[in-house]
């Protein structure tokens, strides 16, 4: 071969050699970050060429898909609906051809669009068969009628709040409601009326902000419902080891270090009062006293054990819920009753009160039971699992005997249930610098039925900027909602 013909057969094979690779790394070393990244419009375009598969409540689906508007971008075939999507967006998030999704429609995007590799065998086979491919369905854990209880004691008081209800045997999400809410509906397109419903939803433009997720991602001073806490932590740490000891409560009493005393609301028998007396009348002198005595470590450690300071994943992750280090006494005596900077989720105050109903173990909370191919066989289940023990049996025993005093006697009567014992604890928590905006108003709860087993444990909290300052109490504005939800759920099992 002469020079010039080998000159040429040696470019040309560079030539195939740099495609060889080339192609090689597009396929395998790219082939994810071009498969995600947003601009190619091939993933969107498969994620909506087939009808999506649903999202599962008590047997019934509460999504569903239609043929999408030939308006905008005509390359997608079907979008997104869902039934009552206000009260239901907590839990399913949104699909949406133009913003597209969050939450479980996004976390279980794989299984909905029938693309999860676990469907591999069926989507094998549907495409031997030419058939149109379907998505699995992901099947929850939420009792209906809960959660309409909730969503609509929500919508009934006005203002902001968030409910959720949980299983305390298992940790299966019963409810998760959250007010103002949106309707997943009305931007699930791509069209000109889609963009606008989305603009008017963006807390830019609606103060409200409807889209918050107020039973995972917001957290609040949860104020005494922080006390059940504070009384596991001295029954826990032996610094009392009944309900009904008398405590070393001098009143009035000035926290460590400081000049300033710590305040009850009104007149109230606090003084030395026993566990069981200090809660059903929400002495802050008796629970910022035995957070002071124990010190931030053991407040620190137990608050640890009943979830605070960790995300949760239910899938949804839920934000982490706050109890500081590093406090001196006073800090502690203040964070010990809910307040300075002791934040929680409502996800994490109904774990309290769950931990408490279950006899000290909480579980895990979860919202999704299981997943299923198109022909419903099922992909995964979820099993419960132990998060923590907070509490040991006894302990927990004497817990839900005080908080079963607060609701039958105490600031919690109106979540009283026939047939069933419910304990509780009521909380009205400071807003604003000096408490100078309206408080949030707390109720944290369990019922117990005839067998001795507890159905459901509820934290409830509302925020309600237009009430009357002077009728905002966690026993007036969220216990019937917290009642209501319990009800909802025992009469469900009969």
């Amino acid at each position: 071969m002469n020079k010039p013909l080998r000159r040429i057969a040696i470019f040309c094979g560079l030539l195939v050699l740099t495609l060889l690779l080339r192609d090689n790394w597009l396929q395998y070393v790219k082939a994810d970050s071009l498969k995600d990244d947003p601009k190619n419009r091939r993933v969107t375009i498969a994620r909506y060429a087939t009808p999506r598969g649903d999202i599962i409540v008590g047997g019934n689906p509460i999504t569903g898909s239609s043929g999408s508007s030939k308006t905008g971008l005509n390359d997608l075939k079907y979008k997104r609906t869902y039934k009552n999507g206000p009260m239901w967006a907590p839990v399913t998030g949104y699909a949406s051809q133009a913003f597209g999704a969050t939450q479980l429609e996004s976390l279980e995007d794989g299984i909905l669009t029938g693309n999860d590799d676990r469907l591999f065998f069926r989507k094998t086979l549907d495409m031997i068969t030419g058939k149109e491919q379907q998505g699995g369905n992901v099947v929850t854990t939420l009792n209906a009628s809960a959660q309409k209880a909730a969503y609509e004691g929500l919508k009934r008081q006005g203002g902001k709040g968030a409910v959720v209800a949980l299983e305390p045997s298992t940790g299966k999400i019963l409810a998760l409601a959250s007010y103002p809410s949106y309707d997943p509906s009305s931007f699930a397109g791509n069209s000109n009326d889609d963009a606008a419903a989305w603009k008017k939803l963006q807390k830019k433009y609606n103060p409200n902000d409807p889209m918050l997720n107020r039973a995972l991602r917001e957290t609040y001073p949860p104020g005494s419902t922080f006390k059940v806490v504070t009384a596991a932590a001295a029954l826990e740490n032996g610094k009392y080891t009944s309900a009904d000891e008398n405590t070393d409560s001098p009143l009035p009493w000035t926290m460590p270090g400081t000049t300033t005393q710590l305040k009850n609301e009104g007149n109230i028998p606090c003084k030395n009062a026993p566990m069981r007396v200090a809660l059903q009348y929400s002495c802050n002198t008796v629970f910022g006293k035995i957070g002071s005595d124990l010190g931030n470590d053991k407040m620190l450690e137990e608050a640890k054990k009943f979830g605070f300071d960790a995300e949760q994943f239910t899938p949804v992750r839920a934000t982490a819920s706050v109890f500081s280090d590093d406090m001196n006494q006073s800090q502690t005596a203040l964070s010990s009753i809910g307040q300075y900077n002791t934040a929680a989720t409502p996800l994490q105050m109904a774990m309290v009160a769950s931990a408490v109903a279950n006899d000290g173990k909480l579980m895990k909370p979860y919202m999704v039971d299981s997943l299923q191919s198109p022909n419903l066989d099922p992909v995964a289940t979820t099993e419960p699992e132990e998060l923590s023990r907070p509490l040991s049996p006894e302990n927990a025993q004497i817990l839900q005997d005080m908080m079963q005093t607060v609701v039958e006697k105490g600031t919690g009567t109106r979540a009283q249930i026939d047939g069933a014992k419910v304990g509780g604890k009521t909380g009205t928590a400071q807003h604003g610098v000096e408490n100078s905006e309206n408080p949030y108003a707390w109720f944290i709860s369990y019922a117990k039925v005839a067998d001795g087993s507890s159905p459901v444990a509820v934290a409830v909290v509302i925020e309600d900027d237009a009430a009357n300052r002077d009728d905002i109490s966690g026993g007036g504005l969220a216990a019937p909602i917290a009642k209501d939800v319990m009800k909802a759920v025992i009469d469900s099992k009969k």
